[in-house]
């Protein structure tokens, strides 16, 4: 008995050590990685975004009270590469800048939000999702990836560290209640819209499974990521590890199997470390312990 017990605290020692160096080398801090890169899909949901915040204001800049000055600004702002991130940040600073209260004002500051994540520059992604948010509180982009990003770059010493926590847990359950009921964009079909929603909010359960996972609250933490690893066409094997190492913590070991073994399903540099933990969490299954 007490080797078992010896073997399951160490185990979940080392997996909460593990995963906390996991989310740490995903965005560490602000500009310092070299190697970090925005998955291609990622990439391409950040600017279907964009593109449907666009359609949604041109068609409001038809109306006489834009000044066609602000709408050529921000139709360069929104031209602009989103992968050059030095640029729409330089234009898009310049324009809520110059239009601190215009009709585009909010989804600039959301770009500026996506450019900065880009950057990894943290203080200023969380700046721009407050002026963001100030204006358009639903804003359910900018809710999800606040609070997706903190609970991956948060650091215990921080002085701040659990209020925000408290931020992303506040933006991903307001987000959660807000995205069923958003309004279908016009360029989008049905299908479409209800895969996008999906999406989101997977991503969304995904950012407070994590803020639970960081707060050491494993059953809540293995019930969000649940729902983030089910409504998700393709996971984040980061999830499925954080959800067996959270279904371990509260010995649920058979289903920590599954999750270890859907993490290790994945090419990438998880595959390994979840292979290993698959392994011991099959034992303790076993003993029934």
């Amino acid at each position: 008995m007490r080797t078992s017990s010896m073997l399951r605290n160490i185990f979940v020692f080392a997996a909460v050590l593990a995963a906390t160096a996991i989310f740490l080398t995903l965005c560490r801090a602000q500009g310092t990685d070299p190697n970090f890169v925005v998955p291609e899909k990622e990439q391409q949901q950040q600017n279907q975004e964009l593109k449907v915040r666009a359609m949604s204001q041109q068609k409001g800049s038809e109306t006489p009270k834009v000044d066609p000055k602000e709408s050529k600004a921000y139709k360069e702002f929104y031209d602009t590469n989103p992968q050059d991130a030095d640029k729409r940040i330089q234009l898009g600073e310049a324009f809520v800048k110059q239009y601190p209260s215009g009709p585009y004002t909010e989804t600039v500051y959301a770009g500026l939000v996506q450019a900065y994540y880009l950057k990894q520059d943290w203080n200023n992604m969380y700046a721009s999702g407050d002026k963001a948010l100030a204006i358009k509180p639903d804003d359910v982009d900018v809710l999800v990836t606040v609070g997706w990003v903190i609970p991956h770059v948060y650091t215990p010493s921080e002085p701040n560290a659990n209020q925000q926590l408290d931020k992303a847990q506040t933006c991903e359950t307001k987000a959660i209640q807000d995205i069923p009921n958003l309004t279908k964009p016009a360029d989008l079909t049905d299908e479409q819209f209800a895969t996008a929603k999906a999406e989101k909010l997977a991503e969304a359960h995904s950012g407070l499974g994590l803020v639970y996972f960081r707060r050491q609250d494993y059953g809540q933490a293995a019930k969000e990521l649940q729902q983030a690893t089910q409504g998700a066409p393709h996971p984040d094997p980061t999830d499925y590890f954080a959800l067996g190492a959270a279904l371990q913590n509260t010995q649920q070991y058979s289903q920590a199997v599954d999750a270890f073994d859907h993490c290790a399903q994945i090419t990438g540099q998880l595959q390994a470390q979840c292979k290993q933990y698959e392994d011991q969490a099959k034992k303790l299954a076993a003993q029934g312990k």
